[in-house]
């Protein structure tokens, strides 16, 4: 233990790399599982919007109720973990039964509630200087998480696709182990007891903290749904370049965890030009590729480099993630951290839900143009980010 705690940053960040690999597992083996039980783009949209459904109502019983203030952060986030674990492992007998394959996956998305925001909680504990870069690091293993089961679904092909999401189940349960024993960092705020939501919101009212959420709110519009769009985006450019289908959950794997190297970049720039400097750039970037992307599709452009613009979409598009958690963790009442972060999250998480369901169900009519659909969220998000603080962010 001793040893775990002379690196903690680095234990949380493995911890999150493992639970959130929960998070896609389904999308990692998507063409395999649709081509094996006849499933469409709107049953991969109606299972991905079950675990974001599930998340938000996680977060927002952790705010309600004020566990994530009350109890350990590092109990918690291991007992959601083992419990994630076994109803990912569980979506295996219910695949093919709907609904009670959205259930699975709405009982998964509950679990991540306590992983990723109890994450964020464990790192500015551990390391509270230089918040930026420690989220950064944090949320990075967020995006590769989400990206692993792509990986190991490019691994294993010819396999059984069950194989994934046992997998991806047996990594949660070392995640959360790894953080059982790291326990609690000494930086935690002081605890808070049982909240109404109206006390939950209590962080809106700051300016500082209103901003921050509302530039994350512009970001979670656009990032899932890419993520669940890079699929079908590869699999259109691999078709056009003749290239197996292999090709795919690699470029996949590719595409969505290069947002790991995003992250890291910002959180090192963050500590010389600030976190709304970073936020605010990488913001615009990914939203100008929402409309860049489509446009650069109808004029024929060749795969390899519609292919380099998925890559650069990709490192974009969760850069800006840990450098809002940073500047909301700064600006939110200090007795209300963990409440106030799993308040923001239940909001942009709720974002998601229409953004996913939007693109999913339109895909089949407008393909790649689906992509303008999320071009609000960034462009709403850095209006609130630039005119709704009360002082400029940094």
């Amino acid at each position: 233990m001793t040893e775990l705690r002379r690196r903690p940053l680095a234990v949380i960040v493995v911890a999150q790399l493992f639970g959130t690999s929960l998070w896609f597992s389904i999308n990692g083996v998507w063409f395999s599982l649709a081509g094996e039980l006849g499933l469409g783009e709107s049953d991969l949209g109606r299972l991905t919007l079950s675990v974001q459904a599930g998340f938000i109502v996680g977060t927002l019983v952790l705010a309600t109720t004020g566990l994530a203030d009350r109890f350990s952060a590092s109990r918690i986030f291991a007992t959601a973990s083992l419990l994630g674990a076994l109803t990912n492992a569980g979506f295996i007998l219910t695949a093919a039964h709907a609904p009670w394959d959205g259930l699975l996956r709405f009982l998964t998305g509950l679990c991540l509630a306590g992983i990723y925001p109890l994450g964020m909680k464990m790192v500015i504990a551990w390391t509270p200087a230089h918040a930026g870069a420690a989220l950064a690091w944090l949320v990075g293993m967020l995006t590769l998480g989400t990206a692993t089961p792509h990986l190991m679904r490019g691994l294993t092909l010819g396999l059984p696709w069950e194989g994934v999401l046992v997998g991806a189940s047996g990594l949660a349960i070392m995640g959360g182990g790894l953080v059982l024993r790291l326990g609690d960092g000494p930086h935690l705020p002081p605890t808070a007891g049982p909240l109404a939501l109206r006390s939950g919101l209590e962080a809106l009212s700051v300016p500082g903290f209103r901003a921050a959420a509302g530039g994350y709110f512009g970001h979670m519009w656009e990032v899932y749904a890419v993520w669940m769009l890079v699929p079908l985006f590869v699999a259109r450019e691999v078709e056009r370049l003749g290239a197996p289908a292999e090709a795919v959950p690699i470029l996949s794997w590719m595409i969505i965890g290069i947002g790991l190297l995003g992250c890291v970049i910002g959180g090192r720039l963050s500590r010389d030009r600030g976190s709304g400097w970073v936020a605010s750039r990488a913001l615009a970037i990914s939203g100008g590729l929402c409309l860049l992307y489509p446009i650069f599709t109808a004029l024929g452009t060749p795969p390899v480099l519609l292919i380099g613009l998925l890559l650069v979409w990709g490192l974009t598009v969760s850069a800006d993630s840990p450098q809002f958690s940073a500047l909301a963790s700064a600006s939110a009442p200090t007795h209300r951290v963990g409440a106030s972060l799993a308040i923001m999250n239940a909001i942009g998480f709720g974002l998601t839900i229409p953004a996913i369901a939007l693109t999913s169900h339109l895909w089949s009519v407008q393909g790649p143009w689906v992509a303008l659909w999320l071009l609000p969220g960034p462009v709403l998000g850095l209006w609130a980010l630039n005119h709704k603080a009360a002082r400029p962010l940094h």
